[in-house]
């Protein structure tokens, strides 16, 4: 039986953590949701930049 709870009881504490979760998110308004896309646009152009300079940079100094 001990076996048992210790499966059910993660299993117990994960459902409610997950319903408490849900029941407290909100929808984001326009402000808000403008927000977080130009975040991650800023993000995603820093990535692709960076990606692109890496080898870039690599072939400017392992040339020497």
């Amino acid at each position: 039986m001990d076996a048992l709870d210790s499966v059910v009881d993660p299993l117990r504490e994960f459902a409610k953590d997950s319903v408490r979760l849900v029941k407290s998110c909100h929808k984001p308004d326009r402000k808000e949701f403008r927000k977080v896309a130009v975040r991650t646009a800023i993000g995603f152009v820093g990535f692709f930049v960076k990606l692109i300079f890496i080898p870039i940079n690599n072939i400017i100094v392992g040339s020497g």
